[in-house]
């Protein structure tokens, strides 16, 4: 247990330090060494920045999340197979997969904030056409255009953030952001079963897209600068520094435990609405409802993870491998259960697990990586999860197809041990981490206290002073 230096009243001729135990952590066994005493409020600037992208996102993930609600409706209008009505979803997921590198390169030269908002701008205009198409043809070729435009946005979003927070509260702030996909997971159904019901599956697309320009002037008359203290100056990262990062390949190894996160969470949300529907007799509103059960669990176990990942300093390993363990035991089971209360509720536990892992996976380089860096960082993790995006949506349409749901559903279980050796394979802390990064790489990350100790200035008799604040082993 490390020590806290403090300066006390105490004999001018001794020149003597006092220490005091440091506060025990929450977590010593399950997480490792946490950081010691009280979790620091979130500054100003990072509470701003953390409603407006919450919003962001929410619409982000909302706009994705239509389709599942809409396909059986789009599916009984074009007459489509599941096969096609699963390359309409993965259509989607090739075309964000491929903007994510580009895109955190993107920001990291202009800047997040002009690549979020045109992103923003963009998509919300290619989901209101959705709302307008006319053919198979005409949607697969929208649901690409709108791929492409909403595939920058991730990156750009985890540089705003980075640029607006100090490293020891970014999980925190980004757990409490990206909950809102699962806000959006328990509101979209409960929305869009509606205006389905009464105007159709293109209203649904509509109403979203106002939603979008809505948060898309927020953010634009809102965000606040960048910190030009406790955070860090936004400077363009070199081009051998882009060349460096997509070469390590530590970093390809934490975009394959996003992916196997990501297989279980886009598999589920993706196929259950149909699944409910054409197999258990559900209707698309009580199926909504259903969905939203699962989706309120992700958003707690998202913030949850997010702040024993500040806590924990990252060592994801320890949260990874019990999570996904009980996720990859409840998939099969859930997929043979008879009973629809039986189902939801082993789904439930199930997300809750994946969920959990969010932000551990990513909490390691976005703690330590500095903001002209993160952008192509957050890229390169965020397309493992898109491949996923990808896979998941055909494959279990292949599957119900050729064999059953049942086997659809089992097939998500690979995720979980993707992500559990992934996890294995992975640094645990920004010392292992940045250990082999390249030089201007290490250089440019954040001096980000681990908080074994913490030392305040204390000038001796001798005049001598105490060392500044260290990394902890």
């Amino acid at each position: 247990m490390g020590a806290i230096r403090c300066q006390l009243p105490v004999s001018a001729a001794s020149g003597k330090e006092c220490q005091v135990p440091a506060r025990p952590s929450r977590f010593p066994r399950i997480f490792g060494t946490p950081q010691p005493g009280r979790t620091t409020p979130l500054s100003r600037t990072a509470r701003t920045t953390v409603v407006l992208l919450f919003g962001a996102w929410f619409i982000d993930y909302a706009d994705r999340l239509v389709i599942n609600f809409v396909l059986p409706e789009i599916g009984d209008e074009f007459g489509l197979t599941r096969g096609q009505q699963g390359l309409l979803i993965s259509a989607f997921f090739i075309a964000y997969a491929v903007c994510q590198i580009p895109g955190g390169m993107l920001a990291d030269r202009i800047g997040g904030r002009r690549v979020a908002l045109w992103a923003l701008l963009v998509w919300t205009l290619f989901t209101a056409l959705t709302g307008l198409a006319w053919s198979f043809a005409a949607l697969l070729v929208l649901r690409v255009l709108f791929g492409l435009a909403q595939g920058v946005f991730p990156p750009a979003a985890t540089k705003i953030l980075v640029e607006r927070s100090r490293p020891e509260e970014r999980m925190r702030a980004n757990g409490l952001i990206l909950s809102s996909n699962a806000v959006a997971a328990v509101l979209t159904p409960l929305l869009v079963a509606p205006l389905v019901a009464f105007h159709g599956w293109r209203s649904a697309y509509i109403s979203v897209a106002a939603l979008g320009v809505f948060v898309y002037t927020a953010i634009r008359l809102r965000l606040p600068e960048p910190l030009s203290e406790g955070g860090e100056t936004p400077v363009p990262a070199h081009g051998k520094d882009t060349r460096s990062l997509l070469r390590w390949g530590v970093l390809w190894r934490f975009a394959a435990m996003m992916f196997g996160y990501s297989l279980i969470i886009w598999g589920l949300s993706s196929w259950v609405p149909t699944y409910l529907k054409d197999e258990r007799g559900v209707d698309l509103g009580a199926a909504g409802a259903l969905m939203a059960i699962p989706g309120l669990a992700a958003a707690v176990a998202t913030v949850l993870g997010g702040r024993i990942a500040d806590r924990a300093g990252g060592r994801h390993r320890r949260v990874v491998l019990p999570a996904m363990a009980v996720a990859a035991a409840m998939l099969p089971v859930m997929a043979y259960t008879a009973s629809v209360p039986w189902f939801i509720a082993l789904s439930t536990v199930a997300v809750f697990a994946a969920a959990l892992c969010y932000m551990p996976i990513m909490a390691v380089p976005i703690r330590s990586l500095s903001a002209q860096h993160i952008g192509v960082a957050s890229g390169v993790m965020v397309f493992g999860g898109q491949l996923a995006g990808v896979t998941a949506p055909t494959v279990m349409g292949l599957l119900a197809d050729a064999f059953s749901f049942q086997v659809a559903f089992a097939f998500l279980a690979t995720g979980a041990v993707i992500a559990a050796v992934a996890a294995c394979l992975t640094p645990q802390d920004t010392r292992s981490f940045l250990a082999g990064a390249d030089a201007r790489i290490r250089a440019a990350a954040p001096a980000t206290d681990t908080g074994v100790t913490t030392k305040m200035p204390f000038a001796k008799a001798t005049g001598d002073a105490t060392p500044t604040d260290k990394e902890p082993s």
